[in-house]
This record gives C-alpha cells, sequence and structure tokens, in this order.
C-alpha cells in the first residue's frame, strides 16, 4: 500500500512540489520529437540558472545521483591518474570507490564525520594531481564543506564536486567558484521524485574528456552530441520523458520563486530546527559553522531508542526521518529538511511531535 499523506523528512527523496506531480500527466512524446527537444533545453538552461553557470554541457544524466558520480569519474579520469579525495562520511567513500574502479591512484584526505574538511589540506595532498573531489553536502552527516578555496588554489587540477543534497538549497555557485564538474540529484532539494542527476562541466574538463571512458551508457563523448547539438540529435538513449517534464517544473518552482529566496526558505527552517531541537534533548551534532539548513543530525537522546522512535513519528504522524550511517548508526537522526517539505508548518509539526515523543525523559 502506497501512502501519500508521507512528511518526508529524511536524508532521502523530499516531498514533491504539486507542478511537478502535475508535470507527470502530461502526454508523452517520443524522445526524438521537436517538441521534446524544445523542453529539454528549456530544462538545460533552468538547470544553467540554478547551477549558476554558462556552461554549454549542462543536462540531467538519466539516471539517479550515484550515476551523476561515475559519469564525473569515468569520463575524466584513466589508469594511474592522481585523484584526491576529501572524505568525511558516506559519500565521499563512496567517490573513493567510484575513482579506483576507472584506474585512479586515490589519495583520501579523511576527517572525521561530523567535521568539515580543511580545503588546505586537499590542496597539499598530492603536488599534482589529475583531480581533486569533494562532497559539498554530506548526505550522511549533515555537513557542508567550503568549495571557493579549493577552485581558487587547484592549479592544473579539475575540481568535481557533489551537490546532490546542496543544489537548490544553500548557494552553489559553479562558475564563481571555478567548480570543473559538478552532479547532483533531483530529489533533494529541488522537489521532484528521484530518477534523474543534473551534471554541469566546465569548457576546461571538455577538453580532457577521456577517449573512450569505460562506461558506454555514461559516455559525455556521444551524450554532448544529442544534448547539445544543433538541428537533428544524434541518437544515444532514450530519454525518460515524463522525469524530463518533472524536472522542467520543479526548477521551474525554484525559479519563479527565486533562487536567493528559495535558499533562505530552507535556511530559515533550518534555523528553527537548530534553535528548536536542543530545547528537546537532540543535540546538534555537526560541526558549528558548517550544519546544513537542509539537513540537520542530531545525537539520540539518552532514553529513547532509535528505531522505536523513528517508527513512532512514521505510525502516529506520518513523518519520516532518517538513522545514522556506519560508524554512527543508532547514534545520530538525520532530519531533511528539503524542497517542498523544507516549510516552516512541516518544521512545526515534527517539533510538536519529537516533545510529546520525548515528554517522558524530561
Amino acid at each position: 500500500m502506497i501512502h501519500s499523506d508521507r512528511i518526508l523528512m529524511g536524508p532521502g527523496p523530499s516531498n514533491p512540489y504539486p507542478e511537478v506531480m502535475e508535470a507527470f500527466a502530461r502526454p508523452v512524446l517520443g524522445h526524438l520529437d521537436p517538441e521534446f527537444i524544445s523542453l529539454l533545453d528549456e530544462t538545460n538552461d533552468r538547470l544553467r540558472e540554478v547551477w549558476q553557470t554558462k556552461n554549454a554541457l549542462t543536462f540531467p544524466i538519466s539516471a539517479t545521483g550515484s550515476a551523476g558520480m561515475e559519469t564525473s569519474f569515468v569520463n575524466f579520469i584513466s589508469p594511474g591518474d592522481e585523484v584526491v579525495v576529501g572524505v568525511n562520511g558516506v559519500f565521499g567513500n563512496r567517490m573513493c570507490d567510484v575513482a579506483s574502479r576507472a584506474g585512479a591512484v586515490v589519495t583520501k584526505v579523511e576527517e572525521d564525520w561530523g567535521r568539515a574538511i580543511d580545503p588546505e589540506r586537499l590542496l597539499t595532498a598530492h603536488p599534482n594531481p589529475k583531480m581533486i573531489a569533494v562532497v559539498h553536502a554530506e548526505t550522511s552527516t549533515g555537513v557542508r564543506n567550503d568549495i571557493h578555496d579549493l577552485g581558487a588554489g587547484k592549479g592544473d587540477a579539475l575540481l568535481l564536486v557533489d551537490c546532490v543534497t546542496s543544489l537548490g538549497g544553500i548557494p552553489v555557485l559553479i562558475d564563481e567558484w571555478a567548480v570543473d564538474i559538478a552532479y547532483s540529484g533531483t530529489q533533494k532539494c529541488l522537489g521532484v521524485p528521484p530518477g534523474l542527476s543534473p551534471v554541469t562541466v566546465s569548457d576546461r574538463a571538455m577538453e580532457r574528456l577521456v577517449e573512450t571512458p569505460q562506461s558506454w551508457y555514461l559516455d559525455l563523448n556521444m551524450i554532448k552530441d544529442y544534448v547539445t547539438g544543433d538541428g537533428a540529435r544524434a541518437y544515444h538513449h532514450t530519454a525518460p520523458i515524463s522525469m524530463l517534464y518533472a524536472l522542467h517544473a520543479g526548477l521551474g518552482v525554484v525559479i519563479n520563486e527565486g533562487l536567493q529566496q528559495a535558499w533562505e526558505r530552507h535556511q530559515s527552517c533550518g534555523d528553527e530546527l537548530h534553535r528548536c531541537l536542543p530545547e528537546l534533548g537532540f543535540d546538534l551534532w555537526a560541526q558549528e559553522g558548517h550544519r546544513l539548513p537542509e539537513l540537520t543530525t542530531v545525537s539520540i537522546p539518552d532514553g529513547l531508542d532509535d528505531v522505536e522512535g523513528r517508527q513512532h513519528l512514521l505510525n502516529r504522524y506520518g513523518i519520516e526521518v532518517g538513522g545514522g550511517l556506519g560508524p554512527v548508526a543508532g547514534k545520530v537522526w538525520r532530519i531533511g529538511c528539503m524542497g517542498h517539505t523544507a516549510q516552516m508548518r512541516n518544521v512545526k509539526m515534527l517539533l510538536g511531535a519529537l516533545e510529546e515523543l520525548t515528554a517522558h525523559l524530561r
């Protein structure tokens, strides 16, 4: 049975915008239909606005965010290339795995989970890496890693940034920060169901494309001729039409609201959570000054069972929050407040539910 009344406040999908759900009802066009190509071009323009970039190769990969990660490595890394990766959570570790499978020699720059990585450590980890890669908003910890200094000091290296949980929720300034390659997901702050991975690639990075990547499906040499071609497009794969309708609509909602206003809405919801949760016994876990407004991590109070507590919220209130991963499983909750879910009424409902849940502890 599918429950449509859930309030998704975990680290996974956010509740979609109503306009997005309406978009799914549109008649399905062919993936080479001129009307669909026009919609794809407009979607890419909207992505450039949200990414804050002029990159020509900006489009959604026809798969979820992990495919965006893989695309970003296999198209630019050859066996033996030196890659520096920042690791302070699950997705930094996943970057290392993907880079290693592409044949890279990986230098890990590790930081304790819950703490941000000092950009200088990434810049000095190797004298001449092919790539420096880092997660902007680490979904497993609720920590924001700073990007600006990496772009300023990267030298000849390509700068790759995971923006899955940051795009649309906090400032992401691709051109200003000199990011070469970035990817995201639709299901977080863009308020669209999971299924696509927006990517953007600088002209500088395009000059370094691997001639024959290990993946056929994710080969940008071929995909770019379908995405950016003039007139007739080179066929590569059948695009997920309805998901692109949804992304087009979701981006439209963000742009119509105003990117700055969307960032401020997420920030105000996060600020309220950060102010009130400690009063209920949920201590803020991520490093102060690097806490994400769209994903708040808290320590579970003594006396409250991890699984039973989250199950109570789900069954009694229809509120879904996420548990901790890896070394903090059973110790930390991850509370998402993203996209259409980032509304103050949802924040207040959650706080009321948590007050009831923890009353016996106070």
